[in-house]
């Protein structure tokens, strides 16, 4: 009795044959999921250029003349020129970018000198009433800038403090500081407690447990906080407006003033605006990698 193994016209046996069909369905689940990959990308591609639209229209702006600027329809093709920073220079905008680099500066190094002890006490030293302590810190950004710029005026004034860049920096670290509070605190509580627990078994001081275990651990949390407190205080509006004039007015000023009554200033306007935004993009670009870390603590444990 012989036995006979059914074959296809190519040879390939029938139990092969029954298998082929079912790659049918994989490939084209991994041809479908390749093109939602592709157009997902697209979208993305799209909403970030549409994004980035504003900001490119407002540096090739930078650059045309006013009528240019002005004219309906828009202007795409032009002579290039630097017409427009040079009039912004000429204009003083030294003066105003150096109260604004002193305010910010001078007053991110107090915040973050007031932020980290404060931060280690209410999460690593946490006491009766921890809770009651961070409310109201946050509670003083509730209050809205324009119920109390007339108190602060009137103190100023009395104090004889008025257009003085110091009075910024003053009040530029109050408002900063609970929100850094808030935020260093979220970072020292991702510390071990063991790491603190070794150190305190091996006999070290207070004072070099930070110098040499917290604030290494949270650098990128303070480069976090210390980039945001820098942004706030950069753009910061109000406060520059009502309690400075000539001597201590800041870049957000420099931008009003850049706005005649003639109407013809839009490209004036968006050369000062590219100089205001410098500083920001900047510091942004150096303490990217440690921004990127310091807002990723915590997220992988």
């Amino acid at each position: 009795m012989s036995t006979s193994t059914a074959a296809s016209p190519a040879g390939i046996p029938a139990a092969a044959q029954t298998t082929a069909p079912s790659r049918a369905p994989r490939r084209s689940r991994r041809n479908s999921s390749g093109a939602g990959s592709a157009a997902l990308t697209l979208v993305t591609w799209l909403v970030a250029i549409g994004f980035f639209m504003p900001v490119l229209w407002l540096v090739l702006t930078s650059f045309k003349q006013e009528a240019d600027a002005a004219s309906d329809p828009p202007t795409f093709f032009f002579d290039p020129t630097l017409d427009q920073y040079k009039a912004v220079f000429e204009a003083g905008a030294g003066g105003y970018f150096w109260n604004s680099a002193v305010a910010t500066v001078v007053s991110t190094l107090l915040v973050i000198l007031l932020a980290v002890p404060a931060a280690y006490a209410v999460s690593i030293r946490p006491v009766e009433k921890t809770r009651d302590v961070l409310f109201f810190f946050i509670s003083t950004k509730m209050l809205p800038v324009v119920a109390v710029i007339m108190p602060i005026y009137v103190v100023a004034g009395k104090l004889k403090v008025l257009d003085n860049v110091w009075t910024l920096v003053f009040l530029y670290t109050a408002m900063n500081l609970p929100l850094a509070v808030w935020m260093m605190r979220s970072f020292f509580q991702e510390v071990p407690r063991e790491v603190l627990e070794a150190a305190q078994m091996d006999g070290a001081s207070l004072i070099t447990t930070m110098r040499s275990i917290l604030i290494p651990m949270v650098t990128p949390g303070i480069a976090s906080t210390a980039l945001i407190c820098v942004i706030f205080a950069w753009n910061e509006f109000f406060f520059a407006l009502n309690l400075t004039a000539a001597e201590a007015a800041t870049a957000p000023i420099m931008l009003v003033s850049t706005m005649t009554s003639e109407g013809l200033y839009l490209a004036r306007l968006s050369a000062a605006s590219v100089l205001a935004s410098l500083p920001v993009v900047v510091a942004g670009w150096i303490a990217q990698k440690q921004l990127v870390r310091g807002l990723s603590m915590g997220a992988i444990k």
